[in-house]
Formats: C-alpha cells, structure tokens, sequence
C-alpha cells in the first residue's frame, strides 16, 4: 500500500472514530410522535413543545409527568408549577432546585389529551445540544479548568520552556500534538481493550507507554525536521512523557466515560490551554528580562509571583458555563 493511501485510510479511521459517536447523540426521538420538541430553558425549567394544543386541565397536572435525571432514575425531580402557552402548544416545566444541565434528563408525560383524544404516553429525553456540549469541554479544558494555572499540572515543562516566545510556542504546539494522540490512542485501547477485559487497573501503566510512544515519534521527527528547536526544547522534550497534564487527559476521559469525539476535545483544550499558558508566561517573561528586577527575585522567583498572579486571573472563569 503506498504512502498516500495509508495516509487517506487514516485520515478517514480518525474521521470515524469521531463523527460516529457524534452522529449518534446528536438527538434523541421520543417515544411519541405528538412531542416535537424538548429542551433546557435557563437553569430551573425544561420547555416541551407539543404538535398540536392540548387540554389546558391535563397539562397544568403535574401528576401526568415524572422527570430524573438519565444516571438516576430512582430518584424523581419534584416540578414546582407548569407553564402552559396561549395557544397550548408549550408546557415549561419549573422545578425549585437547579437541573445538573450536564446530564440527560427523562421526562415521562402519561396520558396525553389533545382535542378530546387520548394520545398515550410519551417519554422524551431532554439533554444540552450537542455541539455545544463539546464546545463546553474544549473551552473548559483550555480556559475555565486550565490545568496549568488552575490544576497547577505539567509546571516543570512550563517553567522551563516559558523563557522565550519561540520556544514556548514550539513547545505548545508540540505538547498538543502529543496530547491529542496519545490520548485518542488511550480511548481506544481503554475502550477496546482495558474496558472489555476488565483490565482497568493498567491504564496507568498503559496511558505512560502510549505517551512514551508518541513522544518518542516527535522526537525522532523533530530531530529531522527542526534540529534548531529540538535543541531549544533540550531534556524538556523528554521530560513531556512524565507531564501531569498528558497522563491527567487520559485518566480523566476514562473516568468520565467519554467518547471519541468528547476526548479529542478535552485534548485538543488541554492542549491548547497549555499553548495560552506558555504563551503569556512567555510574554511577560521577556519584558522581565528587561526590567529592574530585585536580584531576590530573579529568575524563578519572579516566574512564580507571575504565576500566581495569572492563576488568579483565571479564576474569573471558575463557575463559567457554557451552553
């Protein structure tokens, strides 16, 4: 098989390990055809919409509905009071607590009446569209849960290749490519073969053999393509294999139970949350080289006061939510 086609054949294994779950969850039909639609409105109310008016009496029953959360359905979700439409058509359920928004809900709707008819029971799955679902996990990863400057994961590597602009977005760059496969290669093996075997107490070992292998292959490539920046990332290259951040990525999506297109995501933010990180330690780093700095402070003294101080920047997008 020549190189272009064993090319092509991975390019489309990867596209299919990605868009299959996605395909998937993208919605969900309910049991009925009567509901059209069902969705989350603001923090305490789902909005269910109906293909034609219903009776006002039943839907305004909060008898006739039962919603739980997916994970749980022993334990029910008292609804306050219901809303009805002008023309009968929408019920927003209200509920007093906040709705976990990041788990699906399930909302069984008996007896449904409808112009004098009884249309049966429906049971309709209600959960946050899905693009912005992974919009969330990206953005999460990269910014509101950083895992430098809110886990304060992987900081030797960010110490140490922070300096200047160059070698800290070669660094970035480099660190999100080892991040996204390594950890598409964890998904796949825990999932196909750690999972099924029940083998799950190697995945440690498993995850630091993959980022090994991947680290091992950037450096080879590296060596060839750009010796300049190999020998500005120096032992700091080697020392990726032990990073917090790509052992954390892979731990995280096997406790979560992610799919393949949730964990490119995760990786793909962790990555790049990293490349931001390097990237403004750097830049700040440069203008110290040039500033009156007490001699106390100089150097890694300095770098951590800044540290800190963007730590604490970033906690602003703590409790952020997205979608």
């Amino acid at each position: 098989m020549s190189r272009l086609k064993f090319k092509g054949l991975f390019c489309a294994i990867l596209v299919t390990l990605v868009l299959v779950p996605f395909s998937g969850r993208c919605a969900s039909s309910p049991s009925n055809k009567f509901i059209q639609k069902s969705a989350f409105k603001g923090k305490n109310d789902i909005v269910i919409t109906f293909a034609a008016p219903v009776e006002e009496a039943w839907a305004k029953d909060i008898s006739n509905y039962r919603v739980y959360e997916e994970p749980d359905p022993d334990i029910r979700l008292e609804i306050s009071n219901i809303t009805l439409s002008q023309d009968r058509k929408t019920v927003i359920l209200h509920f007093d607590e906040e709705l976990n928004q990041n788990q699906p809900h399930v909302v069984t709707i008996r007896d449904i009446k409808s112009q004098g008819k009884n249309l049966g029971t429906a049971i309709v799955k209600v959960k946050k569209l899905y693009l912005g679902f992974l919009f969330s996990i990206f953005i999460g990863a990269m910014l509101i849960h950083n895992f430098v400057f809110t886990k304060y994961l992987g900081l030797c590597v960010f110490f140490g290749t922070s300096q200047k602009k160059s070698t800290a977005v070669g660094m970035g760059i480099t660190f999100t490519i080892v991040m996204v496969a390594s950890a598409m290669m964890s998904w796949f093996l825990y999932q196909f073969v750690l999972k099924p075997y029940h083998l799950d107490y190697l995945q440690i070992i498993v995850f630091i053999g993959l980022v090994s292998l991947s680290v091992q292959a950037v450096d080879t490539i590296l060596r060839k393509v750009n010796p300049v920046l190999f020998k500005a990332f120096g032992v700091y290259l080697v020392l990726v294999i032990a990073n917090c951040i790509i052992l954390a990525v892979p731990l995280i999506l096997a406790d979560n139970e992610y799919n393949a297109a949730e964990s490119f995501m995760l990786a793909l933010g962790a990555g790049l949350g990293f490349l931001v990180a390097l990237f403004l330690m750097s830049s700040v780093r440069e203008r110290l080289e040039l500033a009156n700095v007490p001699p106390t402070y100089r150097g890694l003294p300095i770098a951590f006061v800044v540290a800190g101080l963007f730590a604490l920047a970033f906690l602003g997008f703590s409790g952020m939510s997205i979608f």
